[in-house]
């Protein structure tokens, strides 16, 4: 097979550490710098726009999700389903709000999802909760207009598998028209040998069941993939996006690649926040189109 079988222990666990890439930042002050603008930012949007915070979709602690609306919801309005990162083991819908303030003032709601994190829970059960937080905003909410996923990192995985969902066991079928995926992992058996799964506990089993790259479903038509990918994004995850993007197309899905310069893992989806940001412009533009 070539590629990552054949690196060593070391190089995949520096392969599959994103902040080890960065040239802004040191490994430990990239995270942190990331957890304080995310927060920040979330902070600023939950002051500015109008909310529903803490909604639980579910029984669990986690399964609660933040909605961000715009300032006039004249009955219906495209929703954005924002998954956050933190590699299924950190972060929260708590730092997940920091993109809604340019999309609300252009008449777009937002959703951050909450969904149990390693070790506390399995991958099986968050794709599941992300899943059925979708199913949740569509039956609570009869004036969204389209919905669209954005995820970041394993978020992005998260996203990917919302996408890979057989509906009838949900009883709605969720108008997707979009998904931005940003620098996701849409393989998980590299991460299996990696630090990562000391607190995921995959076995190879789980990792293949909840694998996109493994369960890519026939195209829905209506829906546009934007595989998104930073400059300073380590090789193995530039290759997991450009790959994923390219089995999605070969399946039928209308899908464009899109690799940012000058931004590294973290601030690619922290500059969301910004409405003159490229992603921020091109997921509008998305909306606006469909």
């Amino acid at each position: 097979m070539g590629g990552w079988r054949d690196m060593s222990a070391e190089a995949l666990e520096e392969q599959y550490s994103p902040s080890r890439w960065s040239p802004r930042l040191g490994s430990d002050a990239i995270v942190q710098a990331h957890l304080e603008a995310t927060a920040a930012g979330t902070q600023q949007a939950r002051a500015e726009a109008r909310t529903s915070l803490h909604v639980p979709y579910g029984d669990g602690d986690r399964e609660k999700l933040d909605i961000y609306f715009p300032a006039d919801p004249a009955g219906t309005f495209p929703l954005l389903v924002y998954i956050h990162g933190g590699y299924w083991q950190c972060l929260s819908k708590d730092e997940s709000g920091f993109a809604a303030l340019p999309l609300v003032s252009r008449g777009v709601a937002v959703a951050a999802v909450g969904y149990d994190t390693a070790p506390t829970g399995h991958m099986d059960a968050m794709v599941l909760q992300v899943r059925r937080s979708v199913a949740f905003l569509v039956q609570r909410h009869a004036g969204i207009r389209g919905i669209y996923l954005c995820g970041h990192s394993a978020g992005a995985h998260l996203a990917a598998m919302v996408l890979s969902t057989d509906w009838t066991e949900y009883g709605v079928a969720p108008d997707i028209k979009g998904a931005v995926l940003v620098s996701g992992v849409y393989d998980l058996e590299p991460i299996l040998h990696t630090y990562v799964n000391d607190e995921l506990n995959m076995s190879q089993e789980v990792a293949q069941r909840n694998s996109p790259m493994l369960h890519i479903t026939p195209a829905a038509m209506a829906c546009q993939v934007l595989v998104a990918v930073a400059q300073h994004d380590s090789p193995e995850f530039r290759r997991q996006s450009q790959e994923y993007g390219q089995a999605l197309r070969a399946a039928g899905w209308s899908v464009s690649l899109l690799d940012l310069a000058g931004v590294d893992h973290f601030d690619i989806i922290e500059k969301l926040s910004e409405e003159s940001y490229v992603l921020t412009q091109v997921i509008l533009n998305m909306i606006s189109r469909a």
